[in-house]
């Protein structure tokens, strides 16, 4: 889970960070630079962007609960069902190991559905605060990619969480009794 909540706050705070830079504006972000290049900024960075990547991650989770909901309803009746599965599943180790794989997955996607609205935003902002070169050109560019990047990110993870519940629903299932199929009884012998 480190990983990719790690991956999920440094795209936030690289959001963060042109937002920053947009709002001090060209007179200003010039006094920025001098802070953000020391190693103890970078250590503090990277720390600060594990915690905004938690923080992140819950809140998207939160946003997406509702679709999650959903999504569970159409492969599990209750939240009961659904909880016996997980633990059913939790007894078979190679099932583990793949369900750890999705969920990392998951999580990158929700975070970065999130993240690539800020990035565009604040991209936005900054090519509007900024004096430079087809400036309307590059506005529409950042702000189509960002869309783009934010319903292919909510796409992703509704595709794996549904994908998720399938699977679970299908390898939690109780095996079929095997069924054999009736058949008319064998006619007599007859005797001569």
């Amino acid at each position: 889970m480190f990983v990719e909540v790690l991956v999920v706050g440094i795209g936030f705070l690289t959001g963060l960070g042109i937002l920053a830079t947009a709002i001090a504006g060209p007179d200003n972000s010039h006094r920025l630079a001098p802070v953000a290049g020391t190693p103890l900024a970078a250590g503090a960075a990277l720390a600060f962007a594990y915690a905004l990547g938690i923080l992140i991650d819950r809140a998207a989770d939160t946003v997406l609960a509702p679709a999650r909901r959903r999504l569970r309803t159409q492969f599990f009746s209750t939240s009961a069902a659904y909880a016996q599965a997980r633990l059913k599943l939790s007894e078979i180790p190679a099932l583990v190991a793949r369900a750890d794989y999705a969920r990392s997955r998951l999580r990158i996607c929700r975070g970065w559905a999130l993240n690539s609205i800020l990035l565009t935003l604040a991209t936005d902002l900054a090519l509007v605060r900024y004096s430079v070169e087809h400036r309307a050109l590059l506005l529409a560019t950042a702000t189509v990619l960002g869309a783009l990047a934010t319903i292919g990110f909510y796409a992703s993870w509704q595709t794996i969480t549904a994908i998720g519940y399938r699977k679970l629903a299908v390898q939690t299932a109780p095996a079929a009794t095997p069924t054999v199929p009736c058949q008319p009884p064998a006619p007599a012998p007859q005797t001569p």
